[in-house]
């Protein structure tokens, strides 16, 4: 079975596809704040779908991941132990990992589903999607 590389974004690949302007088949801009949104994929879209726990999850890790890089800022200025503050990023980056991993969970759940029960193109780009961002969660 030959490999198929995608040379497409994310955009390209939702408007071929007719996912609601979004490649991983949310609508945009349902249940935003009210102010100017836009269309498609990326900074400005807003999606549908969002697992309650899965948010509030995120927001606490980030709430903690903010304290923690504010420490890593003080500790720096105190000029502390190299390893020391080596040891504090690193627990940085498993929260943000845990982070993209959630949001992961919330993309299969409520996009990359829906997307695997349509037609053929609609599959294809969501599996193209999908594989981009477990490289980038696996890193």
């Amino acid at each position: 079975m030959a490999k198929r590389k995608s040379s497409k974004s994310a955009s390209e690949r939702a408007a071929r596809s007719g996912l609601n302007g979004a490649a991983c088949g949310c609508v945009p801009g349902a249940g935003a704040p009210s102010g100017p949104v836009r269309d498609g994929v990326g900074p400005g879209a807003h999606a549908v779908g969002v697992d309650v726990a899965i948010k509030a999850s995120n927001l606490k890790h980030l709430r903690r991941i903010e304290g923690q890089v504010r420490g890593i800022a003080a500790m720096i200025e105190e000029d502390r132990y190299c390893a020391d503050i080596i040891q504090q990023a690193a627990a940085v980056q498993e929260s943000l990992r845990s982070v993209a991993k959630n949001l992961l969970r919330n993309h299969l759940t409520h996009c990359a589903a829906a997307a695997m029960q349509a037609d053929e193109a609609k599959r294809d780009d969501m599996i193209e999607e999908l594989l981009e961002l477990v490289g980038k969660v696996a890193r």
